[in-house]
């Protein structure tokens, strides 16, 4: 019987609405750590942990490769410090990257938009002409 504090990898995944295969994924990729027991996975709080913040990093579009390196500072022994005072200067590169995408994106929108009254515009005309002529 295993103890209360870890997860099967079914648990793990209806827990954080997760695959099987994404689990996989992060361990193969040195993210998380689970306790293998021949070819079980039991995943313990810490691994829950990592992967709470691993699903938030990607949410904000953080790469594996940064999210590992914040998810490392976190034993550098100062209190979280280095952790929390690099995952700020992260964040906030990624949210300038978001604003100048949001930006861009409604430029291409707004011009999108023009293009389209234009062309109903032409769409109206050609009707119009060929009704004429009928």
């Amino acid at each position: 019987m295993m103890p209360e504090t870890t997860k099967t990898i079914r648990q793990m995944c209806d827990a954080h609405n997760v695959t099987p295969r994404t689990l996989r994924f992060y361990e193969a990729k040195e993210l998380l750590f689970p306790i293998r027991e021949g070819q079980k996975r039991l995943f313990t709080k810490r691994d829950g942990a990592r992967l709470k913040l691993i699903l938030l990093g990607k949410r904000f579009g953080f790469s594996l490769e940064e999210i590992r390196q914040l998810l490392d500072l976190y034993h550098v022994g100062d209190d979280r410090q280095t952790q929390l005072a690099r995952a700020y200067d992260v964040a906030n590169e990624r949210l300038a990257d978001m604003v100048r995408q949001r930006d861009t994106l409604s430029e291409a929108i707004e011009d999108l938009k023009h293009q389209m009254r234009w062309g109903e515009k032409m769409i109206a005309s050609i009707n119009t002409t060929k009704n004429a002529a009928e």
